[in-house]
């Protein structure tokens, strides 16, 4: 199965308004799949029914956030394992730390596990998703070099460059 990519020019270094530019893949996400056309997927050819798999993981996600402000780490068999993270400031002693001032920016985190890592990278092939250049985007590759004239022809619907063979005469002219 293709994943699809755009190219995105992007420059090296971000801060650097004067910084070179060089072109960067980005992931080109499909739309998410409602949570019954996901659970109907998942369960097609299984004794599983749809709305048992929907039960299950509303479950697992009033699950998830009390196990972790438990403290816990909380493993998904096949899948990997939550935990939580969080930033601070620091505090030039002991007594003077305060959490509630200085811990900040808490948030799960999600970390695949190197099984289902593999399954998603084994065999994947990545198919050409367009270009964004400047606010705009091309369909495809070969239409972002046609339109800047990169690659062979000028115009979307195809022909030579000016002055080749296959041209005919402007009666005009």
């Amino acid at each position: 199965m293709a994943f699809k990519y755009s190219l995105v020019e992007k420059r090296i270094q971000p801060s650097d308004p004067e910084s070179e530019k060089q072109w960067y893949a980005t992931p080109q996400s499909a739309t998410p799949l409602s949570g019954k056309a996901m659970t109907r997927a998942a369960t097609k050819n299984t004794t599983t029914a749809p709305v048992e798999m929907e039960a299950s993981l509303d479950l697992l996600g009033d699950f998830v956030p009390e196990q972790l402000l438990q403290g816990h780490t909380v493993v998904i068999p096949g899948l990997g394992y939550f935990r939580l993270s969080f930033k601070s400031r620091g505090s030039a002693t002991v007594e003077g730390f305060d959490p509630a001032e200085m811990i900040y920016d808490v948030r799960p985190v999600f970390v695949c596990s190197k099984e289902f890592r593999q399954r998603v990278q084994q065999g994947i092939e990545f198919e050409d998703g367009g270009v964004t250049k400047d606010g705009v985007s091309y369909r495809s590759r070969a239409d972002y070099l046609k339109v800047t004239g990169q690659g062979g022809t000028t115009e979307l619907g195809g022909g030579t460059e000016p002055g080749g063979e296959d041209q005919e005469e402007d009666p005009l002219a």
